[in-house]
């Protein structure tokens, strides 16, 4: 690589690199695996750096190869068969734990979400990324992007109404007992 692509590209680390983990990590809830992913893919558009057409938004391209690792890394992993156990609840405190637990049950539902809905959601409201621009990274159509986030929404929304109700209930339960 020329010295000025070099340059270019550890400018580009510098810029993208907390956004690229940001996104990861979204997408694995594990920090140490974000930053395998993100490694992994800055290796890959490395290499592909001089052939990257779009040099405006080599970030798409890069976010492209981390999200493709990560569904890559999904379908092998053996680890479908381990969920997180249900944390038992505490009594509320006016402390913002409230808002941290809501925060938690959120995150927990959108891991299970499907990778590729899950990379949706994430462009879409983390990343704050429009429609067409979701649909670039991930090389698919706006439509399949706008059916995809409203299956993904509606499914949050019945997991988490189901979870809500069940943590009151546990709740209550803590509270009587």
């Amino acid at each position: 690589m020329r010295a000025e692509h070099e340059e270019d590209f550890r400018q580009f680390v510098i810029d993208s690199r907390h956004r690229l983990v940001r996104t990861a990590y979204v997408l694995t809830g594990d920090y140490a695996r974000a930053e395998d992913l993100v490694q992994t893919a800055l290796v890959k558009t490395y290499r592909a750096w001089g052939r990257i057409e779009r040099r405006d938004v080599p970030e798409h391209y890069a976010r492209r190869i981390v999200i493709h690792l990560h569904a890559s890394w999904w379908r092998r992993a053996a680890h479908r068969s381990e969920r997180p156990v249900a944390f038992l609840p505490e009594v509320a405190a006016a402390d913002g734990t409230e808002a941290v637990d809501r925060r938690d049950l959120v995150w927990r539902a959108v891991l299970t979400l499907p990778p590729r809905m899950r990379a949706i959601i994430v462009l879409r409201f983390l990343e704050d990324l429009k429609e067409s621009e979701t649909a670039e990274v991930l090389g698919c159509s706006v439509g399949t992007v706008k059916s995809q986030t409203s299956r993904a929404l509606a499914k949050l929304r019945t997991q988490l109404g189901t979870e809500a109700a069940a943590e009151r209930a546990a709740a209550t339960t803590w509270k009587a007992g």
